[in-house]
């Protein structure tokens, strides 16, 4: 009895001798808890280092999932996709060239004009009706704001202290250039491998759960990429409404604003609320009626863009409640700025696909 008992005790014990021994050492028991906080800082600190480096590679996959459903529409007409890449960068290069050739040198032209035009700016609002009509109601304390508001707008010093200084601004610049470039190229790589990169992934699941993985994969990129493409088009449309309004109304800097508006309308939810208080606010140095009807026009052009122009746009690609556009979006942005804004509802709606046909699935299985 007692060597059955011994014996069969004997393997429990000597089941983890490592542990054991780490456990009965607390030097040993330090220096590995030690160990692994000092592993779990370093690779802190090299995520941390790599952050821009990880957010130019998440720029350019989405770029590069952006551009492949034009590239998907061409090889369907017989181009082989080496060739639709082709195609489609030169049509990138092509406009992106034709918007620096014939719209850099008019804007640069009115933010030149913007600049130098400031003090007469504010010269005109202080003998406008809508300042009188603040001044009586507010007092010389309206006055007062403007006026400090004008030195300072006008003071060289402050607008460089702003920028962080010529230098600053330059190494600014060109830094968002080279990071443009790496972006292209990283895109351009990733769009013509992007068939190679899936496949991969589909290799690393279980074979039984290939075909499942690569259909919701599919299905994933393609929502993406529909996605992005249609943030461009309505971004398009803000930009194009920007300028004809701009023109009919005779306010100034059309050119200057629709660039504006294509730029931040591209960030769902808050961009174009965000433009449209940019927008009036430039309209209302050049005209304080246009500037109310500006505004007026917007307003309602967002209502049919919101009601109209993005369901047609993006029903067919992407489709979440609203309640998880806006906390999506409110998340992404909180968590990594604009990039978290771009990609938050194409992650949304990715989770929604995994949660629909993944988790709720063998969640009704089980009995």
């Amino acid at each position: 009895m007692t060597d059955g008992t011994e014996s069969s005790a004997t393997p429990k014990s000597g089941g983890t001798p490592a542990r054991s021994a780490v456990l009965r050492n607390p030097f040993a028991f330090g220096f590995f808890v030690t160990l692994g906080g000092l592993v779990a800082i370093l690779l802190g600190l090299a995520v941390s280092n790599l952050t821009t480096i990880l957010i130019y590679i998440a720029f350019a996959m989405f770029a590069a999932l952006g551009l492949d459903p034009i590239v998907r529409a061409l090889e369907r007409r017989k181009v082989p996709r080496t060739w639709s890449i082709v195609i489609v960068y030169i049509g990138f290069a092509a406009v992106l060239a034709g918007v620096l050739l014939i719209v850099l040198p008019t804007v640069i032209r009115q933010i030149t004009q913007f600049i130098d035009s400031i003090p007469k700016y504010f010269t005109d609002f202080m003998h406008s009706e809508v300042y009188a009509y603040i001044n009586s109601n507010f007092g010389d304390a309206a006055g007062d704001i403007v006026k400090q508001l004008q030195d300072f707008i006008v003071n060289p010093a402050n607008i460089a202290a702003i920028g962080g200084g010529v230098l600053q601004f330059g190494v600014s610049l060109a830094t968002g250039v080279s990071g443009l470039v790496i972006i292209l190229v990283l895109s351009l790589y990733f769009l013509a491998s992007l068939p190679m990169i899936k496949s991969s992934f589909y290799r690393l699941t279980p074979a039984r759960n290939r075909p499942g993985v690569a259909d919701l994969t599919e299905q994933i990129t393609d929502s993406i990429g529909g996605y992005l493409m249609g943030m461009v088009v309505l971004a398009f449309f803000n930009s194009m409404f920007t300028l004809v309004l701009f023109l009919i109304l005779e306010l100034p800097f059309p050119a200057l604003m629709a660039v504006v508006a294509f730029c931040i309308t591209i960030i769902p939810l808050v961009g174009p609320v965000l433009f449209w208080i940019i927008g009036s606010l430039v309209a209302l140095l050049g005209d304080p009626v246009g500037a109310l009807i500006f505004s007026a026009s917007y307003l309602a052009y967002m209502q049919v863009e919101a009601y109209f122009l993005t369901p047609k746009v993006m029903n067919r690609t992407i489709s979440i409640p609203g309640s998880l556009v806006v906390i999506g979006a409110l998340v992404g942005g909180t968590l990594l700025g604009l990039l978290g804004a771009l990609v938050a509802i194409p992650v949304t709606a990715s989770l929604l696909l995994i949660l629909k046909q993944v988790v709720i699935p063998k969640q009704d299985q089980k009995i």
